[in-house]
């Protein structure tokens, strides 16, 4: 069986399953799948034993669902697809980051491997999204950034942001106003304050909401 022989829904369900889990989340729940797939628990239940027949999930009732070696082969190729589209979708074709995620989530199901492998060349084999998500190799490695950690668990000091959840668009748009996206410094202050970091410009007073978007690593020291 090849990817492309199974539906989009299934695709769709493997890469959530594996994006659950991607930033140190807990494992996903068939509640929290019916959720993210707007849809109902019996729906999901009934998806996810026919990933099972098909040897791509392991499901036991009432547990976390997780992937098999297939299952999360297939899975990374499906993220792969959609991070590459989202990241063309910017740098070619001129659309801002928060636009980006339901176009690629309907082109993904369409392109072939070959159209793939041609925009990320084309592309510079870019590794991370516009959100800062790393895009998956072309063999299905993911390299992340060493030391990343949520801004909210961070002590006070500087810090480059090198990833914005896409979750919410909302916070995509407010963040990309006060100039917060992935390369730019913040400084972890006292009481959780979130103020301006190396360089300044960048406005005080993000609310929790955003600053959860938000994943970071120490700044280098200056030269």
């Amino acid at each position: 069986m090849e990817l492309s022989e199974i539906t989009p829904v299934a695709q769709d369900y493997l890469k959530v399953i594996w994006s659950a889990t991607e930033w140190a989340g807990a494992a996903i729940t068939t509640t929290g799948l019916a959720r993210r797939m707007g849809t109902t628990a019996p729906n999901v239940t009934d998806t996810l034993r026919r990933l099972a027949s098909q040897g791509l999930v392991e499901y036991t009732p009432y547990r976390p669902v997780a992937l098999t070696t297939l299952g999360e082969r297939y899975a990374v190729a499906m993220v792969r697809r959609h991070r590459l589209l989202e990241t063309f979708l910017v740098t070619s074709l001129g659309y801002r980051w928060e636009e980006v995620h339901d176009e690629a989530e309907r082109l993904e199901h369409a392109v072939s491997d070959t159209m793939i492998e041609r925009i990320s060349a084309l592309l510079g084999h870019p590794e991370a999204d516009p959100h800062g998500d790393p895009i998956p190799s072309a063999t299905g490695k993911v390299h992340r950034p060493p030391g990343a950690a949520p801004l909210a668990d961070v002590s006070q000091g500087e810090y480059v942001v090198v990833r914005v959840s896409d979750s919410d668009p909302g916070v995509l748009v407010r963040l990309s106003r006060r100039g917060v996206a992935p390369g730019a410094h913040l400084r972890a202050a006292a009481g959780g304050v979130v103020r301006p970091g190396r360089g300044g410009g960048h406005p005080t007073g993000l609310t929790a909401e955003e600053v959860g978007a938000i994943w970071v690593v120490p700044a280098g020291p200056t030269t």
